[in-house]
């Protein structure tokens, strides 16, 4: 499944890595790319929205928007 999360708070390499550190403890096989400036997060995962979702707001960040098919 492919997800864009809209995300607030992210402004360095160190939240790239927490995020795709927070979706990969969720499922480890989970492919995810991070858009620092336009604040998105794409995630390839067989991980449910609202687990991804949780994962990323527990690792300190907001979701404010998701698309996903």
């Amino acid at each position: 499944m492919s997800i864009e999360f809209k995300v607030e708070g992210m402004s360095c390499q160190h939240c790239v890595a927490a995020v795709t550190r927070a979706i990969q403890e969720q499922d480890a096989g989970a492919q995810v790319q991070v858009d620092l400036s336009a604040g998105k997060v794409a995630v390839q995962s067989g991980a449910s929205v609202d687990t991804l979702k949780a994962a990323i707001d527990d690792a300190g960040y907001t979701v404010v928007g998701v698309d996903g098919n």
